[in-house]
């Protein structure tokens, strides 16, 4: 009879726990959620750092894990698995992504403009995108710096063609600051950014100046189980992620400390640099439609893509 007892007591209990959720957490407790970033942490992952440390997340119900990407890393699988709820990709991984029959949705950007571009030494002969004919550029062998080549050569009225392109891999750096090439691709923010503070002198071609529209460079993805299975969480991270980066925005310094607080081995002025460089491009705002099918065509165009994105199914255009 006392076993019997204690069975019963035990189904009881059990039953009571069961009863308070089936992942076992108390009712309205916040929602376990990951999200990988697409690089190590920087200044363009600011805003999310401050919505964080600012409670953002928790006041959407959201308990917001951020993870680095490791050498093996594959967002787009971890989110078609549902080992994470959520990733920073670039918008051409995404578009790269869906190609390969990921269905991965971009939730809202987070840097509202192209990084990428061509960096010359300020104190050499290239000017202007047109006169790389016949001078070296550095690249790092990845296609999209090959778009980046061909669409600004093309675009300021040279031909691409005549451009030496040597792989150099990701030295962009130290191959410009050593004079080894006439110009390198890099992002603005980042490789431009370290020459300057380095003391070499750079001009720097954006790639929206030449050719590219104003595409954003960094979105916010979820995969489409979450979107459709868990539109209020999606709602929830565009909402706290959005403030974080208004925050970012308008009051920098504290977005940067958020940033060094969750980071203590990046090194300060350097952030610092970097989000002077990305502040105007991070106030946040929706998709624009029609950037995003220019994108599409730019990157059809420049082989990036093989056929064409169906943006109204690969963005959430109503966020």
């Amino acid at each position: 009879m006392r076993r019997a007892a204690a069975l019963l007591a035990a189904v009881l209990l059990l039953t009571v726990i069961g009863g308070c959720g089936g992942d076992g957490a108390e009712p309205g407790a916040p929602q376990g959620v990951a999200l990988v970033l697409d690089f190590v942490p920087n200044a363009a992952h600011s805003g999310i750092y401050a919505a964080q440390h600012q409670g953002y997340y928790g006041d959407e119900r959201v308990d917001l894990t951020i993870r680095r990407p490791g050498e093996s890393t594959d967002a787009p699988k971890l989110l078609e698995a549902g080992r994470v709820e959520f990733a920073v990709l670039d918008i051409h991984d995404l578009g790269i992504a869906r190609e390969h029959g990921l269905d991965v949705v971009g939730a809202m950007p987070i840097v509202q403009r192209p990084l990428a571009s061509i960096i010359a030494r300020a104190d050499g002969p290239v000017r202007s995108p047109r006169e790389l004919e016949g001078r070296t550029v550095g690249v790092t062998g990845l296609p999209s710096d090959e778009a980046v080549v061909d669409s600004e050569v093309s675009a300021d009225g040279g031909d691409p063609a005549q451009v030496d392109r040597v792989t150099i891999g990701f030295n962009a750096v130290a191959a410009l600051a050593a004079g080894r090439v006439d110009a390198v691709t890099g992002f603005w923010n980042a490789e431009g950014v370290t020459l300057r503070s380095q003391g070499t002198p750079i001009r720097v071609f954006k790639v929206d100046h030449y050719g590219a529209p104003r595409y954003p460079e960094l979105v916010l993805v979820a995969s489409r189980h979450t979107v459709e299975d868990d539109p209020q969480l999606v709602d929830a991270m565009v909402a706290a992620t959005a403030r974080g980066y208004e925050l970012a925005f308008e009051h920098p310094a504290r977005a940067l400390d958020d940033l060094l607080a969750a980071n203590p081995g990046l090194d300060r002025d350097e952030q610092a640099a970097q989000l002077r460089a990305l502040r105007p491009d991070l106030h946040p705002a929706p998709f624009d439609r029609a950037v995003l099918e220019e994108w599409a065509a730019w990157d059809l165009e420049h082989g990036l893509l093989e056929r064409p994105v169906d943006v109204e199914r690969a963005f959430l255009l109503d966020r």
